[in-house]
């Protein structure tokens, strides 16, 4: 019946599990996933083309005046951008679109796109979190305090999201996800060509 993809973003703090829960949604064809830009070097593990587009600054800012980024931040320290063409092409494919971004770039998306879905992934306290992120071993405690803050800041925005879910097991944050999909999917706003469809023979 809904022959459009859902655009949906998924942000929230650094340590929150996010990279975790859209490879697991990323188990179902339903879904693709929109890979970033950014300047940021490379993780261990972490390819060029399925992590993310590694670029220079000067490469990255190129993107910016070309008009060829649908959002872009800067974040402690580096930026992060989301090429328009690929999120275009897909959800006229009929393809759910992830796209894993911080805070400030999914405002942006939203006010471009209005019926864009963003969903706050978060654990269920700071401190949890702060475990989390000693936990993962790679930042010195500078960088920790950082995204610490940074994540008390983004807490802050939290009402300007359509859902929020809390990562305690990625299978009950990956199963409520898709259950907000499902219900988006069939949200009256989503269908404006059902009277016609329904008019001239049914629907799909």
């Amino acid at each position: 019946m809904f022959d459009k993809g859902i655009l949906l973003i998924i942000s929230g703090p650094s340590g929150a599990g996010k990279g975790t829960v859209v490879n697991e949604l990323m188990k179902d064809d339903r879904f693709c996933l929109s890979v970033s830009v950014t300047t940021r070097r490379p993780r261990p593990g972490e390819k060029e083309g399925s992590s993310y587009y590694f670029r220079t600054e000067a490469e990255f800012k190129k993107l910016i005046e070309q008009g060829e980024l649908l959002e872009y931040a800067l974040f402690c320290g580096n930026f992060y951008g989301t090429p328009i063409k690929f999120v275009e092409e897909k959800l006229a494919e009929g393809k759910n679109v992830i796209l894993e971004i911080e805070v400030q770039g999914a405002i942006q998306v939203k006010e471009r796109y209005p019926d864009a879905v963003l969903i706050f992934l978060t654990p269920d306290s700071i401190s949890a979190l702060e475990d989390r992120l000693r936990g993962r071993g790679t930042e010195n405690d500078d960088v920790i305090a950082m995204r610490l803050r940074r994540a008390r800041e983004e807490v802050k925005l939290i009402q300007k999201y359509d859902y929020i879910v809390l990562n305690d097991l990625v299978r009950n944050a990956t199963s409520q996800i898709n259950k907000i999909v499902d219900t988006e999917k069939y949200a009256a706003e989503r269908n404006t060509d059902f009277p016609k469809k329904f008019l001239n023979g049914g629907v799909d």
